[in-house]
Formats: C-alpha cells, sequence, structure tokens
C-alpha cells in the first residue's frame, strides 16, 4: 500500500512541473512565418512579431498555433509564452455581449463615449444664502423624544 502511494505521489509531482499544451504565444524574434505542415514545408501565413497566437497542441520542437492570420506550425525554439501579471484579473470583453439585471430597481445611467458632450454641475458656491435657519441637533433630539 505504500509503494502504490509513493508511485501515485511521483506521477503527481511529475506531472504538476510538466508545461501545458494550451496558452498563449507570441514571436521570439520579429514576424514569422507559420507552415502547414511541421518542418516548414509550404507557408501558410506570416503573423507578426506582436501578434498573440493560441497555442494548440505541440510535437517535437513544432508547436501548431492559431493565429490572426491562419493556422499553422512554427519552431518552438522561435515562440514563448505569454504569462499574465501576478494579481491581474482583469477581463477582456472585446466581442462579449454583457447582459446585466439589477435586484433593486433603481436609477442606472450609462454614459456614451461622448463625455466632451457632458457639461457637468459646478457647485464652487457659498450655499449659506439658501439657508433659512439653523438647526440645534439637540434641540431636535429633544423635540421629537429622541433623547
Amino acid at each position: 500500500m505504500k509503494k502504490m502511494a509513493l508511485i501515485l505521489l511521483v506521477f503527481l509531482v511529475a506531472f504538476s512541473f510538466a508545461a501545458p499544451a494550451t496558452g498563449k504565444v507570441k514571436s521570439k524574434r520579429g514576424d514569422i512565418e507559420l507552415s502547414k505542415a511541421k518542418g516548414g514545408s509550404e507557408m501558410v501565413c506570416t503573423a507578426g512579431f506582436n501578434d498573440e497566437m493560441q497555442l494548440l497542441r505541440m510535437e517535437d520542437s513544432w508547436a501548431l498555433v492559431k493565429a490572426s492570420c491562419g493556422q499553422g506550425w512554427a519552431p518552438m525554439g522561435d515562440l514563448e509564452r505569454i504569462q499574465a501579471a501576478a494579481g491581474d484579473k482583469s477581463m477582456q470583453l472585446d466581442q462579449v455581449d454583457v447582459l446585466g439585471w439589477i435586484d433593486n430597481p433603481s436609477a442606472v445611467f450609462v454614459l456614451d463615449n461622448n463625455m466632451n458632450d457632458f457639461a457637468g454641475v459646478n457647485i464652487d458656491r457659498d450655499f449659506k444664502e439658501y439657508l433659512q435657519h439653523t438647526m440645534d441637533r439637540e434641540q431636535m433630539e429633544m423635540k421629537n423624544n429622541e433623547n
């Protein structure tokens, strides 16, 4: 039983350090040509230096990637993995429709991209002239039997 547990532990440790076969990659050295088959036979397209590519599969020293220009094989030595910054929890919602409901109906406004048209309210003035009289908190509490 101990041998079986030890073997299971060894396999778990070995697989935990194995690199995942999926993720995002980009070119290390400028534009990269994607080929139809491993070995660089027939070129499918050229991915730019800043293009993010989806890593689909790895075989030997070649990687099957999907770029914005198409899908093809590239040498693994010419690619590097893109890692998110530590603590970065941001999400990109470029082509996703976001629908939402609120439980407590209230005034909800969404401003358009026309922020220049939004004038705003200027409150740089003195409101003392609008006050009719002052109220003392203690007197109000005594009047309402709150204290």
